[in-house]
This record gives structure tokens, C-alpha cells and sequence, in this order.
């Protein structure tokens, strides 16, 4: 039998992503939807989580894909209602607020699950296979994307809590994180700010490792690139690996050469693993990649550039 699934935010990521892909998932009925504005086709539709909780639809579990801010109160609600939750990324916009929905979704005996969608691609997996047991001794991140195109007429990313350019800096972050043997920590961030907005448009990081030895870690991110994005990660090892990720994870290069590819199915694979689960009682959680984001803006320095129009 279907899990009965309610989406909460019917923003762009909902439309393009979770709606068709649910759709096509047969672990999955899209038994309602929350939306301040506009419904989906014939499914129930609530104008507030609070309306949804106190209908007594007929649910398992919520998928929260509204911007960061209220999701905590959000998913806490629909804890309290009996319901396992699905965050999108990135889940909360504190490390503090993760640490306690993790301990409310614990207590209330329900399932959480914090999605990061770049870590579902066969070559992110592959890399991480690879890089097992080894000393990395560079790790470069360049991703830049054209945030007119991404976040068109979206405000809340410039405000506190709206990440800025790291809210695509995070999938990069999340890749790392994951296919790096050990952890990396915040060195120093400059954070180039429009003089307009809140959050940055561009951040240059240094990392420092967890391990012995020297090593190269940087990260460059920009949200002003026009014309092809880049969303690269390369890695170098003390014994002579060299593996790039291009494409966002969908392609793995080891010394130059393309050895994995495929299409983009990240939020297939967030679903199955979600199906998984729900039907395992597990949860599964993992702060790292906001951890790191918390940390740029605590180590980073401020810099002014021109408003961003």
C-alpha cells in the first residue's frame, strides 16, 4: 500500500522536482498539498500546515519544501500530529534548531529525513568508494550558477537565514562531506555581500583538514556566472588519485578520463530511499553540510560589493 504523502510549499523546487517525481513513484499517493496560492490538480488543498494538521485527512508523512525559516515549527507540528517528515534541503536554517527537531523527531518516535539531493548520483557514490582510506592532500570546489535564472524573483534568499549563495553552495558542501574520508573545518570565508542584501553573492573558503599532514582545500562560489554553470569538485590524494566531479555530481573523472556517468534522478532516489525508511522505522539525519555552511558565516570576513537589481 501507497504511503499518503502531503507536500507543504508549493514553491519551484516543489514544481519541478517533488510533484512529478512522487508522481511517478508507486511507494507514493500526493494525498494533499499547502499552499498559500495555487493547488494541484484534484488533490485537497490546504492554505496553512495548521488547516492540513487539524483536517484528520488520512496521512504518513510530509514533505516541507518551503524556504528554511519556518520549517522547524513546521516539522514539529506535523510530528506532534503522528506524521514522518521529509526536509528539504537545507533543512533548518541553524545547526541549533536540526540538533533539536532531531531530538523532538526521536522523542515523538517518527521518521526524519534531512535530503540532500547532490548526494544522490551514481559518480558522488562512486568517488566516495574511491577515496576510502585515503589522505587528500587538495580539494578545490568551484560552483557558480546564474542566480537570475535559479531563483528567479525569489526574495527570501537575500534575507538572514536565506543562505545566499550558499544556498547552492550547500549541494557542493554535501558532496564533499560526503565523499571525503574524514572532515574538513572552516579556515577563513570572504563573503562578498551586495550592499543591498543581506546574504552573499559570492564566497571564497579556505578549509583546513581533520588529519595529519598538509593539504590544499578551497572553495569558490559565485552566484553571478552567466552562460554555462560550473558545479565542479576536484580531488587530489598523497598517492597520486586524481578525481574530478563535473556537472554537479553526475560525472566522475579520474586522471582526465570519464569513467562514470549518468542522468541526473536525485530526487528519484531521495523517494526510494524515503520508502525505505518509512517501511525500516529509521531516520536519517545529517547536519555536516549545514554545519560547514554555519561555519563560513562565523569564520567568514565581510566584504561590500555593488547592489544586486
Amino acid at each position: 500500500m501507497a504511503f499518503k504523502l502531503a507536500i507543504i510549499g508549493l514553491g519551484k523546487i516543489a514544481q519541478d522536482q517533488h510533484l512529478p517525481v512522487v508522481a511517478k513513484n508507486k511507494d507514493f499517493d500526493v494525498a494533499a498539498v499547502v499552499s498559500s496560492r495555487e493547488g494541484y490538480r484534484d488533490v485537497p488543498h490546504f492554505k496553512t500546515p495548521a488547516e492540513l494538521f487539524r483536517s484528520g485527512l488520512k496521512l504518513d508523512a510530509v514533505s516541507l519544501c518551503m524556504p528554511p525559516e519556518p520549517r522547524f515549527t513546521i516539522a514539529r507540528e506535523a510530528l506532534d500530529a503522528g506524521l514522518h517528515v521529509l526536509m528539504e534541503k537545507p533543512p533548518t536554517p541553524t545547526v541549533g534548531e536540526l540538533d533539536a527537531i532531531t531530538a523532538h523527531a526521536e522523542k515523538a518516535g517518527r521518521i526524519l529525513f534531512t535530503t540532500w539531493h547532490s548526494q544522490y548520483n551514481r559518480a558522488v557514490n562512486e568517488a566516495q568508494r574511491m577515496l576510502e582510506d585515503k589522505r587528500v592532500t587538495r580539494l578545490h570546489v568551484s560552483w557558480k550558477e546564474d542566480v537570475r535564472h535559479w531563483h528567479p524573483g525569489q526574495e527570501w534568499i537575500w534575507e538572514p537565514g536565506g543562505f545566499g549563495v550558499f544556498d547552492p553552495g550547500i549541494n557542493a558542501f554535501s558532496i564533499v562531506t560526503k565523499i571525503l574520508p574524514q572532515p574538513v573545518f572552516v579556515k577563513s570565508a570572504m563573503l562578498e555581500t551586495p550592499r543591498n542584501k543581506a546574504t552573499p553573492i559570492a564566497a571564497q573558503i579556505t578549509f583546513k583538514p581533520s588529519w595529519d599532514g598538509q593539504a590544499e582545500l578551497t572553495a569558490d562560489l559565485d552566484w553571478r556566472q552567466t552562460g554555462e554553470q560550473s558545479w565542479n569538485i576536484v580531488v587530489e590524494t598523497a598517492d597520486g588519485l586524481q578525481l574530478a566531479l563535473r556537472r554537479g555530481g553526475t560525472e566522475l573523472y579520474v586522471a582526465g578520463k570519464l569513467i562514470t556517468t549518468a542522468p541526473p534522478e536525485e530526487y528519484e532516489d531521495i523517494y526510494v530511499h524515503f520508502a525505505e525508511l518509512l517501511r525500516t522505522g529509521r531516520s536519517h539525519v545529517d547536519g555536516a553540510p549545514l554545519q560547514l555552511v554555519s561555519d563560513c558565516f562565523m569564520m567568514g570576513r565581510r566584504t561590500e560589493t555593488e547592489p544586486f537589481l
